[in-house]
Parts: structure tokens; C-alpha cells; sequence
């Protein structure tokens, strides 16, 4: 039952093919949602180390999709975005990259993602 609960908290969707891929990017895009996309392998310490913390940033940003696609599951998707190492947290808006950050570096992650979401969401200068 605790198990059942958890899973229900993840506010992060687990990409396991190109077709889910294109379901949630248009999703979002038609929504006008911005993206961030976890690219992560099983084996990779780094990005396991840093799930923890992307299910924090997916619970604290509410009207962002967060992803996360294992370049070994989704390989299609990872060399589309020309994905060269990971973990790399790709940012996405209307369906295209708009900032990449690799290494994990859960600060610098949180400061790309604040300035994103400031910049979209303050009123224009004129």
C-alpha cells in the first residue's frame, strides 16, 4: 500500500518510447506547459543521485512537465536532442530545446529553471 502511495506522489512521467515521447511533448506544447527533461541512464550514479532531487523541482513547479527518458530505453528520442553525456536536464518549451544543463548540478538546475519560468511569466518590457 505505501508503495501504491508513492508512486501516486511522483509528479515525474517515466518516457519508455518514442511514441510517449510525442504524446507528452504535444500535450504540453498544446497546453503551453514548459518541459524538463531528465536524460539519465540506470547505470549512471550521477543521474540516479539527482532523481531525488528532480521529484523535489517536479513538486515545487506545479505547471511544468517533468520527463525522464533513460538514454538506453528511448535511444531515438536521446540522439534527436543530440543528448552526448549524462545526466543532462533538458529545458523545452512549445516543443523545442530552449536550455540544456549537463552534469548534475541540482543548483544550477534550479537557477535555469527559476529564470525560465520569471522570464515567461513577467510582463514584457516595452
Amino acid at each position: 500500500m505505501k508503495g501504491q502511495q508513492q508512486l501516486k506522489k511522483s509528479k515525474v512521467v517515466k518516457i519508455d518510447s518514442r511514441k510517449s515521447w510525442e504524446h507528452h511533448i504535444t500535450n504540453a506544447t498544446n497546453k503551453g506547459y514548459p518541459v524538463m527533461v531528465h536524460f539519465s541512464a540506470y547505470w549512471c550514479m550521477p543521474s540516479i543521485a539527482m532523481n531525488h532531487f528532480f521529484q523535489q523541482l517536479a513538486s515545487t513547479y506545479q505547471n511544468v512537465l517533468f520527463l525522464n527518458v533513460d538514454v538506453d530505453e528511448v535511444k531515438e528520442v536521446a540522439s534527436k536532442l543530440e543528448i552526448k553525456a549524462i545526466p543532462t536536464f533538458c529545458l523545452m518549451n512549445g516543443g523545442a530545446p530552449v536550455d540544456k544543463i549537463v552534469g548534475a548540478n541540482p543548483d544550477e538546475l534550479r537557477k535555469r529553471i527559476n529564470c525560465f519560468i520569471h522570464q515567461k511569466h513577467s510582463p514584457k518590457s516595452v
